[in-house]
């Protein structure tokens, strides 16, 4: 499907692809999503010309997407097969779910802003992904329904990974989530090893506050 802007901006996308390639990220498959998803429809109209940046941008309601360096280092630390059940804490734009949609089979997606939950559904409409389903809410609670995730990625930071979500990942299922105070964290990856999460850190980072019952108060 072609796509507004398309044909002009496919050269940019190939070069944020090579950009990603030499900071790092070897993952095909990572960097194939990345060549697949066109980022300039999940940002406003006004900055889509930054589209292809590796900056973050904002995208309303106080929100942003990520750099996509960012996005392809949490994709890579999922090394995701294709065969996946993935469980997504926070919309936003959509953009990281479209990317997820490359990667495993399916994509369930949670977001507390309507607004921004109600954009994101159009353009993954626009792009034609089939395999994502959308849940408005508190990510904190996770979507028991479709448990247990091989995978769930928290695209907000929180004090600690949210208990609803240890208890929604399957056995040997990796989380990745951003953890520590409203200034500063870690991103860390997780393994399920029965009842205890075997933690590995990642590296510091700084994310928007996971806001619900589980993360920081509203």
């Amino acid at each position: 499907m072609t796509h507004p802007g398309e044909s002009e901006l496919r050269g940019p996308r190939h070069r944020l692809v090579e950009d990603l390639r030499e900071k790092g990220i070897h993952d095909l498959a990572v960097l194939r999503a990345f060549d697949l998803t066109p980022r300039h429809l999940f940002v406003p109209t006004g900055i889509r010309h930054r589209a292809y940046e590796d900056s973050a941008l904002p995208i309303g309601n106080g929100q942003t997407v990520s750099q996509p360096s960012v996005h392809a280092r949490y994709l890579s630390e999922l090394r995701l097969t294709g065969h996946e059940r993935v469980l997504e804490v926070g919309t936003g734009s959509g953009y990281q779910t479209v990317l997820l949609s490359h990667l495993a089979a399916q994509v369930f997606s949670v977001e507390r802003v309507a607004p921004l939950l109600d954009r994101a559904r159009e353009v993954i409409r626009q792009v034609a992904a089939r395999n994502i389903s959308l849940l408005l809410g508190d990510g904190t609670f996770g979507w028991r329904e479709y448990a247990p995730y091989d995978a769930i990625l928290v695209s907000a930071a929180a004090p600690d990974v949210p208990p609803p979500l240890f208890e929604q990942l399957a056995e040997g299922g990796r989380i990745l989530a951003p953890v520590g105070d409203r200034n500063e964290q870690t991103l860390i990856v997780g393994t399920r090893r029965g009842e205890t999460l075997a933690r590995r850190d990642i590296g510091p980072v700084r994310f928007v506050p996971l806001l619900g019952k589980y993360g920081w108060p509203l």
